[in-house]
Protein backbone atom coordinates (compact mmCIF):
# COMPACT_ATOMS: atom_id res chain seq x y z
CA UNK A 1 0.00 0.00 0.00
CA UNK A 2 2.90 2.50 0.63
CA UNK A 3 4.66 1.41 -2.34
CA UNK A 4 1.06 2.34 -4.34
CA UNK A 5 0.77 5.64 -2.00
CA UNK A 6 4.59 6.49 -2.88
CA UNK A 7 3.85 5.62 -7.28
CA UNK A 8 0.63 7.50 -7.08
CA UNK A 9 2.81 10.51 -5.49
CA UNK A 10 5.57 10.42 -8.31
CA UNK A 11 2.74 10.31 -10.87
CA UNK A 12 1.69 13.44 -9.42
CA UNK A 13 4.60 15.30 -8.92
CA UNK A 14 5.08 14.61 -12.48
CA UNK A 15 1.68 15.64 -14.19
CA UNK A 16 2.20 18.80 -12.39
CA UNK A 17 5.73 19.54 -13.17
CA UNK A 18 5.25 18.46 -16.75
CA UNK A 19 1.48 20.69 -17.73
CA UNK A 20 -0.15 20.88 -14.41
CA UNK A 21 -3.59 20.68 -13.51
CA UNK A 22 -4.70 22.43 -16.60
CA UNK A 23 -5.41 20.08 -19.53
CA UNK A 24 -2.64 20.09 -22.10
CA UNK A 25 -4.48 20.82 -24.56
CA UNK A 26 -5.35 24.58 -23.20
CA UNK A 27 -1.95 25.56 -22.27
CA UNK A 28 1.34 24.98 -24.33
CA UNK A 29 4.67 26.71 -24.60
CA UNK A 30 4.45 27.63 -28.65
CA UNK A 31 7.09 29.26 -31.04
CA UNK A 32 7.20 31.67 -33.84
CA UNK A 33 10.54 32.00 -36.13
CA UNK A 34 12.02 35.26 -35.29
CA UNK A 35 13.96 36.94 -38.79
CA UNK A 36 15.73 39.36 -36.08
CA UNK A 37 18.54 36.72 -35.22
CA UNK A 38 16.83 33.39 -37.11
CA UNK A 39 15.73 32.06 -33.70
CA UNK A 40 12.40 30.37 -32.59
CA UNK A 41 11.09 32.33 -29.64
CA UNK A 42 8.84 31.09 -27.66
CA UNK A 43 5.57 32.20 -26.32
CA UNK A 44 2.44 31.01 -23.86
CA UNK A 45 -0.43 29.77 -25.53
CA UNK A 46 -4.13 28.89 -23.80
CA UNK A 47 -7.04 27.64 -25.88
CA UNK A 48 -10.31 27.10 -24.52
CA UNK A 49 -11.48 23.86 -23.66
CA UNK A 50 -13.41 23.40 -26.59
CA UNK A 51 -11.51 25.43 -28.92
CA UNK A 52 -13.55 25.41 -32.65
CA UNK A 53 -11.73 27.13 -36.10
CA UNK A 54 -15.16 27.84 -37.31
CA UNK A 55 -15.65 30.41 -34.36
CA UNK A 56 -13.60 33.62 -33.35
CA UNK A 57 -12.35 34.06 -30.17
CA UNK A 58 -11.67 37.22 -27.80
CA UNK A 59 -7.72 37.22 -27.70
CA UNK A 60 -5.82 38.52 -24.48
CA UNK A 61 -2.15 39.40 -24.41
CA UNK A 62 -0.24 39.41 -21.59
CA UNK A 63 3.21 40.91 -20.89
CA UNK A 64 5.39 39.83 -18.01
CA UNK A 65 7.46 42.27 -15.60
CA UNK A 66 11.35 42.63 -15.32
CA UNK A 67 13.17 39.33 -14.47
CA UNK A 68 9.91 37.26 -15.33
CA UNK A 69 9.11 35.16 -18.08
CA UNK A 70 6.13 33.92 -20.26
CA UNK A 71 5.07 30.77 -17.95
CA UNK A 72 4.40 33.10 -15.33
CA UNK A 73 2.71 35.69 -17.07
CA UNK A 74 0.38 33.20 -17.78
CA UNK A 75 -0.23 32.30 -14.36
CA UNK A 76 -0.45 36.14 -13.12
CA UNK A 77 -2.92 36.90 -15.87
CA UNK A 78 -5.40 33.59 -14.63
CA UNK A 79 -5.02 35.08 -11.17
CA UNK A 80 -2.23 32.51 -9.81
CA UNK A 81 0.50 33.93 -8.11
CA UNK A 82 3.21 32.09 -6.28
CA UNK A 83 2.18 29.88 -3.56
CA UNK A 84 3.35 30.34 -0.29
CA UNK A 85 7.38 30.08 0.16
CA UNK A 86 7.34 29.65 -3.60
CA UNK A 87 10.00 31.04 -5.78
CA UNK A 88 9.80 31.70 -9.62
CA UNK A 89 11.77 29.35 -10.76
CA UNK A 90 9.56 26.58 -8.69
CA UNK A 91 6.54 28.59 -10.19
CA UNK A 92 7.81 28.35 -13.53
CA UNK A 93 7.76 24.70 -13.81
CA UNK A 94 3.99 23.92 -14.21
CA UNK A 95 0.66 25.36 -14.26
CA UNK A 96 -1.63 25.38 -11.42
CA UNK A 97 -6.11 24.48 -12.12
CA UNK A 98 -8.14 27.75 -12.99
CA UNK A 99 -11.35 28.40 -13.76
CA UNK A 100 -11.77 27.95 -17.74
CA UNK A 101 -11.99 31.41 -20.19
CA UNK A 102 -13.65 30.93 -23.96
CA UNK A 103 -10.83 33.67 -24.62
CA UNK A 104 -7.19 32.94 -26.36
CA UNK A 105 -4.56 33.73 -23.96
CA UNK A 106 -0.70 34.46 -25.39
CA UNK A 107 2.05 35.72 -23.01
CA UNK A 108 5.42 36.49 -25.17
CA UNK A 109 9.11 36.08 -23.35
CA UNK A 110 10.08 38.71 -25.97
CA UNK A 111 13.74 37.98 -25.03
CA UNK A 112 13.71 38.19 -21.14
CA UNK A 113 14.20 41.88 -19.47
CA UNK A 114 14.42 44.46 -21.80
CA UNK A 115 11.22 46.12 -22.19
CA UNK A 116 9.10 45.98 -24.72
CA UNK A 117 10.81 48.74 -27.73
CA UNK A 118 12.70 48.11 -30.21
CA UNK A 119 13.39 44.01 -30.47
CA UNK A 120 11.19 42.72 -27.93
CA UNK A 121 8.24 44.95 -29.44
CA UNK A 122 8.92 43.33 -32.94
CA UNK A 123 9.13 40.42 -30.81
CA UNK A 124 5.44 40.89 -29.32
CA UNK A 125 4.21 41.91 -32.90
CA UNK A 126 5.69 38.50 -34.44
CA UNK A 127 3.96 36.61 -32.30
CA UNK A 128 0.80 38.43 -33.08
CA UNK A 129 1.14 37.32 -36.11
CA UNK A 130 1.95 33.75 -35.65
CA UNK A 131 -1.45 33.90 -33.57
CA UNK A 132 -3.55 34.87 -36.00
CA UNK A 133 -2.04 32.96 -38.51
CA UNK A 134 -2.54 29.61 -36.73
CA UNK A 135 -6.13 30.32 -35.07
CA UNK A 136 -9.27 32.05 -35.54
CA UNK A 137 -9.17 35.69 -33.37
CA UNK A 138 -11.75 38.01 -33.16
CA UNK A 139 -9.79 41.07 -34.72
CA UNK A 140 -12.84 43.36 -32.76
CA UNK A 141 -11.97 41.83 -29.34
CA UNK A 142 -8.03 41.95 -29.15
CA UNK A 143 -6.80 43.08 -25.89
CA UNK A 144 -3.71 43.73 -24.30
CA UNK A 145 -2.30 43.90 -20.36
CA UNK A 146 0.55 43.25 -18.89
CA UNK A 147 2.57 44.06 -15.06
CA UNK A 148 4.96 45.99 -14.08
CA UNK A 149 7.93 46.48 -17.01
CA UNK A 150 4.89 44.83 -19.06
CA UNK A 151 2.38 47.28 -17.67
CA UNK A 152 4.87 49.68 -19.25
CA UNK A 153 4.54 47.94 -22.60
CA UNK A 154 0.87 47.54 -22.41
CA UNK A 155 0.59 51.60 -22.67
CA UNK A 156 3.75 51.97 -25.46
CA UNK A 157 2.66 48.62 -27.36
CA UNK A 158 -1.26 50.13 -26.97
CA UNK A 159 -0.47 53.27 -27.56
CA UNK A 160 2.00 53.58 -30.50
CA UNK A 161 -0.99 51.12 -32.22
CA UNK A 162 -4.16 52.19 -30.81
CA UNK A 163 -6.50 50.95 -33.81
CA UNK A 164 -5.39 47.27 -33.21
CA UNK A 165 -6.89 46.54 -29.57
CA UNK A 166 -10.45 46.71 -27.98
CA UNK A 167 -9.10 47.95 -24.39
CA UNK A 168 -6.14 47.88 -22.88
CA UNK A 169 -5.29 47.22 -18.96
CA UNK A 170 -1.69 48.35 -17.67
CA UNK A 171 -0.69 47.18 -13.77
CA UNK A 172 1.56 49.53 -11.95
CA UNK A 173 3.30 50.26 -15.59
CA UNK A 174 6.82 51.15 -15.11
CA UNK A 175 6.13 53.67 -18.34
CA UNK A 176 8.94 53.64 -20.70
CA UNK A 177 10.41 57.11 -22.24
CA UNK A 178 8.62 59.14 -24.58
CA UNK A 179 5.17 57.21 -24.33
CA UNK A 180 3.08 60.29 -23.20
CA UNK A 181 4.06 61.72 -26.64
CA UNK A 182 1.13 58.90 -27.87
CA UNK A 183 -1.41 59.40 -24.42
CA UNK A 184 -3.40 61.61 -27.50
CA UNK A 185 -3.86 58.16 -28.97
CA UNK A 186 -5.75 56.56 -26.36
CA UNK A 187 -9.30 58.87 -27.35
CA UNK A 188 -11.30 55.86 -28.57
CA UNK A 189 -9.27 53.15 -26.08
CA UNK A 190 -10.57 52.13 -22.78
CA UNK A 191 -7.87 52.30 -20.36
CA UNK A 192 -8.28 50.09 -16.61
CA UNK A 193 -4.83 50.96 -14.67
CA UNK A 194 -4.25 49.16 -11.66
CA UNK A 195 -1.27 50.26 -8.65
CA UNK A 196 -0.68 49.80 -5.22
CA UNK A 197 -0.53 52.57 -3.14
CA UNK A 198 2.62 51.22 -1.29
CA UNK A 199 4.55 50.51 -4.07
CA UNK A 200 8.31 50.98 -3.32
CA UNK A 201 9.30 50.07 -6.82
CA UNK A 202 6.96 52.16 -9.08
CA UNK A 203 5.23 54.54 -7.36
CA UNK A 204 1.85 55.35 -7.43
CA UNK A 205 2.17 59.06 -8.67
CA UNK A 206 3.26 57.90 -11.73
CA UNK A 207 -0.15 56.50 -12.32
CA UNK A 208 -1.84 58.93 -10.94
CA UNK A 209 -0.46 61.26 -13.08
CA UNK A 210 -1.08 59.39 -15.49
CA UNK A 211 -4.39 59.37 -15.18
CA UNK A 212 -5.20 62.75 -15.48
CA UNK A 213 -3.06 63.25 -18.83
CA UNK A 214 -4.86 59.91 -20.36
CA UNK A 215 -8.40 62.07 -18.98
CA UNK A 216 -7.01 65.20 -20.57
CA UNK A 217 -6.16 63.49 -23.78
CA UNK A 218 -10.39 62.45 -23.68
CA UNK A 219 -9.63 58.65 -23.15
CA UNK A 220 -12.22 56.43 -21.18
CA UNK A 221 -10.08 55.78 -18.15
CA UNK A 222 -11.00 53.44 -14.98
CA UNK A 223 -8.67 53.79 -12.36
CA UNK A 224 -8.26 51.23 -9.34
CA UNK A 225 -5.64 51.80 -6.55
CA UNK A 226 -5.02 49.47 -3.57
CA UNK A 227 -4.16 50.71 0.01
CA UNK A 228 -1.41 49.22 1.68
CA UNK A 229 -0.21 47.25 -1.40
CA UNK A 230 2.78 47.24 -2.76
CA UNK A 231 5.00 46.19 -6.35
CA UNK A 232 2.63 42.89 -6.49
CA UNK A 233 -0.67 44.69 -7.33
CA UNK A 234 -1.00 42.40 -9.76
CA UNK A 235 -2.32 39.62 -7.20
CA UNK A 236 -5.42 42.13 -6.71
CA UNK A 237 -6.04 43.13 -10.20
CA UNK A 238 -5.61 39.03 -12.02
CA UNK A 239 -7.75 37.95 -8.91
CA UNK A 240 -10.71 35.51 -10.03
CA UNK A 241 -10.21 36.56 -13.40
CA UNK A 242 -11.73 39.46 -12.83
CA UNK A 243 -9.72 41.08 -15.98
CA UNK A 244 -11.34 39.05 -18.43
CA UNK A 245 -14.79 39.97 -17.13
CA UNK A 246 -13.67 43.71 -18.00
CA UNK A 247 -12.34 42.93 -21.58
CA UNK A 248 -15.24 41.17 -22.25
CA UNK A 249 -17.38 44.55 -22.09
CA UNK A 250 -15.15 45.85 -24.90
CA UNK A 251 -15.44 45.55 -28.59
CA UNK A 252 -13.29 47.72 -31.01
CA UNK A 253 -15.36 50.14 -33.58
CA UNK A 254 -13.43 50.62 -36.78
CA UNK A 255 -14.94 53.67 -37.60
CA UNK A 256 -15.01 56.05 -34.59
CA UNK A 257 -16.13 59.98 -35.91
CA UNK A 258 -13.27 61.17 -33.84
CA UNK A 259 -9.56 60.58 -34.14
CA UNK A 260 -6.54 61.63 -32.45
CA UNK A 261 -2.96 60.89 -33.67
CA UNK A 262 -0.09 61.83 -32.02
CA UNK A 263 3.41 60.38 -33.17
CA UNK A 264 6.88 60.67 -33.53
CA UNK A 265 7.08 58.08 -36.04
CA UNK A 266 5.85 57.00 -39.52
CA UNK A 267 5.98 53.43 -37.96
CA UNK A 268 3.45 54.14 -35.66
CA UNK A 269 1.23 56.94 -37.57
CA UNK A 270 -1.87 55.58 -38.21
CA UNK A 271 -4.82 55.00 -35.82
CA UNK A 272 -8.46 53.56 -37.35
CA UNK A 273 -8.63 55.89 -40.67
CA UNK A 274 -6.00 58.60 -40.28
CA UNK A 275 -2.72 57.68 -41.46
CA UNK A 276 0.14 60.32 -41.35
CA UNK A 277 2.24 60.37 -44.63
CA UNK A 278 4.76 62.99 -43.46
CA UNK A 279 6.39 64.48 -40.62
CA UNK A 280 9.49 66.47 -40.22
CA UNK A 281 12.25 64.13 -38.28
CA UNK A 282 12.31 64.93 -34.21
CA UNK A 283 9.22 66.20 -34.02
CA UNK A 284 6.04 65.33 -32.92
CA UNK A 285 2.93 65.08 -35.16
CA UNK A 286 -0.50 65.75 -34.45
CA UNK A 287 -3.81 65.80 -35.91
CA UNK A 288 -7.21 65.67 -34.78
CA UNK A 289 -9.75 64.40 -37.14
CA UNK A 290 -13.72 64.49 -37.03
CA UNK A 291 -16.50 63.95 -38.82
CA UNK A 292 -19.20 66.82 -37.94
CA UNK A 293 -22.77 65.75 -40.44
CA UNK A 294 -21.09 67.22 -43.99
CA UNK A 295 -17.83 67.45 -43.65
CA UNK A 296 -14.51 66.35 -42.12
CA UNK A 297 -12.88 68.81 -39.39
CA UNK A 298 -9.08 68.61 -39.55
CA UNK A 299 -6.56 70.48 -37.34
CA UNK A 300 -2.54 69.57 -37.83
CA UNK A 301 0.58 70.33 -36.40
CA UNK A 302 4.10 69.31 -37.76
CA UNK A 303 2.75 67.79 -40.13
CA UNK A 304 3.47 67.71 -44.01
CA UNK A 305 0.98 64.76 -45.27
CA UNK A 306 -1.70 63.06 -44.18
CA UNK A 307 -4.22 60.21 -45.42
CA UNK A 308 -7.61 59.70 -44.84
CA UNK A 309 -8.86 55.32 -45.00
CA UNK A 310 -12.40 56.07 -46.22
CA UNK A 311 -13.49 53.24 -48.10
CA UNK A 312 -15.85 51.57 -45.52
CA UNK A 313 -16.61 54.90 -43.39
CA UNK A 314 -20.25 54.04 -42.16
CA UNK A 315 -21.00 58.19 -42.10
CA UNK A 316 -20.70 59.18 -45.17
CA UNK A 317 -23.85 59.20 -47.85
CA UNK A 318 -24.50 59.09 -51.59
CA UNK A 319 -22.67 62.47 -52.19
CA UNK A 320 -20.69 62.49 -55.60
CA UNK A 321 -18.66 65.02 -53.40
CA UNK A 322 -17.08 65.89 -49.68
CA UNK A 323 -16.61 68.53 -47.72
CA UNK A 324 -12.66 68.95 -46.13
CA UNK A 325 -11.65 71.18 -44.00
CA UNK A 326 -8.19 71.12 -43.36
CA UNK A 327 -6.77 73.44 -40.69
CA UNK A 328 -9.43 76.40 -42.01
CA UNK A 329 -8.95 75.66 -45.70
CA UNK A 330 -11.76 74.70 -47.35
CA UNK A 331 -11.29 71.63 -49.83
CA UNK A 332 -13.87 69.79 -51.74
CA UNK A 333 -12.94 66.21 -52.87
CA UNK A 334 -15.04 63.82 -55.65
CA UNK A 335 -15.52 60.41 -55.11
CA UNK A 336 -15.24 60.32 -50.67
CA UNK A 337 -15.24 56.66 -50.80
CA UNK A 338 -12.03 55.66 -51.02
CA UNK A 339 -8.76 56.97 -49.62
CA UNK A 340 -7.97 60.38 -49.75
CA UNK A 341 -4.35 62.05 -49.54
CA UNK A 342 -3.44 65.63 -49.06
CA UNK A 343 -0.01 67.38 -49.01
CA UNK A 344 0.97 70.24 -47.91
CA UNK A 345 2.82 72.69 -50.18
CA UNK A 346 4.13 76.12 -49.23
CA UNK A 347 1.12 75.94 -45.92
CA UNK A 348 -1.16 74.85 -47.98
CA UNK A 349 -3.52 71.46 -48.40
CA UNK A 350 -4.19 69.97 -51.51
CA UNK A 351 -4.84 66.55 -53.30
CA UNK A 352 -1.56 64.91 -53.68
CA UNK A 353 0.57 62.01 -52.38
CA UNK A 354 3.38 62.22 -49.90
CA UNK A 355 6.99 62.06 -51.52
CA UNK A 356 8.55 62.13 -47.94
CA UNK A 357 12.30 60.75 -47.86
CA UNK A 358 11.34 58.70 -44.90
CA UNK A 359 8.93 55.95 -44.14
CA UNK A 360 8.04 53.33 -41.73
CA UNK A 361 11.44 51.46 -42.58
CA UNK A 362 13.69 53.87 -42.79
CA UNK A 363 13.13 56.95 -40.77
CA UNK A 364 15.35 57.18 -37.69
CA UNK A 365 16.86 58.07 -35.21
CA UNK A 366 20.00 56.25 -34.82
CA UNK A 367 18.35 53.45 -32.34
CA UNK A 368 15.85 52.28 -34.98
CA UNK A 369 18.54 50.11 -37.04
CA UNK A 370 19.04 47.61 -34.25
CA UNK A 371 15.16 47.31 -33.46
CA UNK A 372 15.15 44.94 -36.13
CA UNK A 373 17.18 41.99 -38.06
CA UNK A 374 20.73 43.88 -38.24
CA UNK A 375 24.67 42.52 -39.13
CA UNK A 376 27.91 43.78 -37.69
CA UNK A 377 30.09 44.21 -40.18
CA UNK A 378 34.08 44.70 -40.29
CA UNK A 379 36.31 45.80 -42.62
CA UNK A 380 38.22 44.00 -44.73
CA UNK A 381 38.41 46.33 -47.78
CA UNK A 382 42.44 47.70 -47.68
CA UNK A 383 43.44 43.65 -47.08
CA UNK A 384 44.66 44.58 -43.77
CA UNK A 385 47.03 41.71 -41.82
CA UNK A 386 46.18 38.93 -39.62
CA UNK A 387 46.09 41.44 -36.39
CA UNK A 388 44.41 44.39 -37.67
CA UNK A 389 41.60 42.36 -39.00
CA UNK A 390 41.10 40.37 -35.48
CA UNK A 391 41.08 44.09 -33.84
CA UNK A 392 38.28 45.12 -36.38
CA UNK A 393 36.84 41.79 -35.36
CA UNK A 394 37.07 42.44 -31.63
CA UNK A 395 34.98 45.92 -32.29
CA UNK A 396 32.27 44.37 -33.98
CA UNK A 397 31.88 41.61 -31.65
CA UNK A 398 31.68 44.49 -28.66
CA UNK A 399 28.95 46.28 -30.08
CA UNK A 400 26.95 43.10 -30.77
CA UNK A 401 27.12 42.08 -27.20
CA UNK A 402 23.83 41.37 -26.38
CA UNK A 403 23.42 38.60 -24.35
CA UNK A 404 25.56 39.00 -21.15
CA UNK A 405 24.97 38.19 -17.75
CA UNK A 406 23.64 41.56 -16.02
CA UNK A 407 23.09 39.56 -12.39
CA UNK A 408 20.05 36.92 -11.65
CA UNK A 409 16.93 39.37 -11.38
CA UNK A 410 18.02 40.90 -14.91
CA UNK A 411 19.81 37.95 -16.45
CA UNK A 412 20.93 37.49 -20.50
CA UNK A 413 19.15 39.39 -22.97
CA UNK A 414 18.99 36.38 -25.66
CA UNK A 415 19.69 38.46 -28.86
CA UNK A 416 22.33 36.78 -30.87
CA UNK A 417 22.69 39.00 -33.86
CA UNK A 418 25.73 38.31 -36.86
CA UNK A 419 29.15 39.40 -36.83
CA UNK A 420 30.98 38.79 -40.72
CA UNK A 421 33.52 40.73 -42.45
CA UNK A 422 32.29 43.09 -45.39
CA UNK A 423 33.65 40.49 -48.13
CA UNK A 424 31.05 37.46 -46.63
CA UNK A 425 28.14 39.87 -47.21
CA UNK A 426 25.66 38.03 -49.36
CA UNK A 427 23.11 40.31 -51.58
CA UNK A 428 20.18 38.03 -49.71
CA UNK A 429 21.97 39.94 -46.08
CA UNK A 430 21.43 43.50 -47.68
CA UNK A 431 18.25 42.61 -48.91
CA UNK A 432 16.85 41.25 -45.27
CA UNK A 433 18.95 42.99 -42.83
CA UNK A 434 20.39 46.25 -41.44
CA UNK A 435 23.59 46.28 -41.73
CA UNK A 436 26.04 48.31 -38.49
CA UNK A 437 29.07 48.98 -40.79
CA UNK A 438 32.57 50.12 -38.80
CA UNK A 439 35.45 51.78 -40.53
CA UNK A 440 35.55 54.18 -43.47
CA UNK A 441 34.96 54.12 -47.20
CA UNK A 442 38.44 53.11 -47.64
CA UNK A 443 38.49 50.55 -45.37
CA UNK A 444 35.18 48.84 -45.76
CA UNK A 445 33.34 47.57 -48.91
CA UNK A 446 29.75 48.24 -46.86
CA UNK A 447 30.59 51.80 -46.46
CA UNK A 448 32.30 52.52 -49.77
CA UNK A 449 28.93 51.78 -51.54
CA UNK A 450 26.71 54.23 -49.52
CA UNK A 451 29.74 56.80 -49.25
CA UNK A 452 27.66 58.99 -52.34
CA UNK A 453 24.87 58.96 -49.93
CA UNK A 454 26.43 59.89 -46.42
CA UNK A 455 25.57 63.33 -45.94
CA UNK A 456 29.11 63.63 -43.51
CA UNK A 457 31.91 61.28 -43.29
CA UNK A 458 34.80 61.53 -40.91
CA UNK A 459 37.96 62.72 -42.12
CA UNK A 460 41.05 60.24 -42.08
CA UNK A 461 43.38 62.88 -40.21
CA UNK A 462 40.37 62.71 -37.39
CA UNK A 463 39.87 58.76 -36.89
CA UNK A 464 41.90 58.80 -33.68
CA UNK A 465 39.88 61.71 -31.86
CA UNK A 466 36.64 62.08 -32.96
CA UNK A 467 33.81 59.17 -33.15
CA UNK A 468 31.09 59.47 -35.62
CA UNK A 469 28.03 57.37 -35.91
CA UNK A 470 25.61 58.40 -39.13
CA UNK A 471 22.42 56.20 -40.80
CA UNK A 472 21.65 56.44 -44.06
CA UNK A 473 19.17 54.19 -46.41
CA UNK A 474 20.80 51.35 -48.41
CA UNK A 475 19.44 51.03 -51.40
CA UNK A 476 17.38 47.98 -50.44
CA UNK A 477 15.39 49.96 -48.18
CA UNK A 478 17.09 49.20 -45.56
CA UNK A 479 19.65 51.12 -42.74
CA UNK A 480 22.91 50.76 -43.15
CA UNK A 481 25.05 52.47 -39.91
CA UNK A 482 28.42 54.02 -40.59
CA UNK A 483 30.63 53.77 -37.45
CA UNK A 484 33.78 55.60 -37.74
CA UNK A 485 36.95 56.66 -35.45
CA UNK A 486 36.24 55.74 -32.11
CA UNK A 487 33.39 53.29 -31.51
CA UNK A 488 30.43 54.94 -30.14
CA UNK A 489 30.37 53.47 -26.51
CA UNK A 490 33.44 55.13 -25.78
CA UNK A 491 31.85 58.74 -25.73
CA UNK A 492 31.97 59.73 -22.38
CA UNK A 493 28.55 59.32 -20.32
CA UNK A 494 26.49 62.60 -20.32
CA UNK A 495 24.10 61.32 -17.90
CA UNK A 496 23.48 58.27 -16.01
CA UNK A 497 20.81 56.23 -17.33
CA UNK A 498 17.74 55.75 -15.19
CA UNK A 499 16.12 52.30 -13.61
CA UNK A 500 13.92 52.02 -17.50
CA UNK A 501 17.17 52.70 -19.18
CA UNK A 502 18.94 50.25 -17.31
CA UNK A 503 16.45 47.65 -17.70
CA UNK A 504 15.68 48.13 -21.84
CA UNK A 505 18.26 47.42 -24.70
CA UNK A 506 21.52 46.72 -22.86
CA UNK A 507 25.07 46.71 -23.68
CA UNK A 508 26.49 48.99 -25.82
CA UNK A 509 23.92 49.58 -28.44
CA UNK A 510 21.51 50.99 -25.60
CA UNK A 511 24.15 54.18 -25.66
CA UNK A 512 22.36 55.13 -28.96
CA UNK A 513 19.04 55.60 -27.15
CA UNK A 514 19.19 59.28 -27.00
CA UNK A 515 21.17 60.06 -30.50
CA UNK A 516 19.52 61.29 -33.04
CA UNK A 517 20.55 60.42 -36.73
CA UNK A 518 24.23 60.99 -36.13
CA UNK A 519 26.09 61.52 -33.29
CA UNK A 520 29.64 63.24 -33.23
CA UNK A 521 32.10 63.14 -30.11
CA UNK A 522 35.54 64.22 -29.48
CA UNK A 523 37.84 61.96 -27.59
CA UNK A 524 37.32 62.65 -23.63
CA UNK A 525 35.05 65.69 -23.72
CA UNK A 526 31.62 65.61 -22.41
CA UNK A 527 30.89 68.99 -24.04
CA UNK A 528 31.97 68.18 -27.51
CA UNK A 529 29.53 65.72 -28.42
CA UNK A 530 26.97 66.87 -31.42
CA UNK A 531 23.82 64.73 -32.78
CA UNK A 532 20.99 66.26 -35.27
CA UNK A 533 18.23 64.76 -37.48
CA UNK A 534 18.86 65.37 -41.21
CA UNK A 535 16.84 67.23 -43.24
CA UNK A 536 15.26 66.36 -46.08
CA UNK A 537 17.21 63.84 -48.62
CA UNK A 538 19.66 62.77 -45.93
CA UNK A 539 21.03 66.73 -46.07
CA UNK A 540 22.57 68.51 -43.04
CA UNK A 541 20.54 71.48 -41.73
CA UNK A 542 22.39 74.76 -42.35
CA UNK A 543 22.52 75.67 -38.97
CA UNK A 544 24.10 71.76 -37.65
CA UNK A 545 26.62 72.15 -40.48
CA UNK A 546 27.94 75.31 -39.56
CA UNK A 547 28.44 73.61 -36.17
CA UNK A 548 29.74 70.40 -37.32
CA UNK A 549 32.48 72.57 -39.86
CA UNK A 550 33.32 73.99 -37.03
CA UNK A 551 34.87 71.19 -35.13
CA UNK A 552 37.21 70.34 -38.26
CA UNK A 553 36.31 66.42 -37.84
CA UNK A 554 34.03 65.77 -40.44
CA UNK A 555 33.18 66.85 -44.42
CA UNK A 556 30.09 67.70 -45.35
CA UNK A 557 28.22 66.74 -48.24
Amino acid sequence: MQRFIRQTYFITLCWIFLGGSVALSQVQIATFHSDVDDTDQPYGLYLPPKYTPKKKYPLVVMLHGAGSNHRLAMRRVFGKSNFPGESDIEASLYFPEWAPVDMIVVTPLARGTMGYQGIAEKDVWDMLADVERKFSVDADRRYLTGLSMGGGGTLWIGLTRPDYWAAIAPVCPAIPAMTDVYYPNAKNLPVKIFHGDADPVVKVESSRDLVKALEKAGAKVTYVEYPGVQHDSWVNAYANGDIFQWFRQHSRFPYPPAIELATLRHRYGRNHWVEISSIPAGDTARVSAAWEKDHFAVETQNLEGVVFHLEKFPFLGNSPTIDFKMDGQDIQVQNPRRRVSFLKIRNRWQEGESTSDRNARVEGPLIEAFGDRHIYVFGTKDRPDAATSEKRYQEALKAAEWSFHRGDFLSRVMVFPRVVADRDLRVSDWKRSNLIAFGTQQTNQVIDSVAARLPLVLKENQVQNYGLTAWVPSSYGRYVVVQSGLPWWDAPVTTAPGLLARLTIPGPVGLLRNKADYFLFERNSRIKQYSGYYSKNWKISEIDQEVLENTGAVEIK
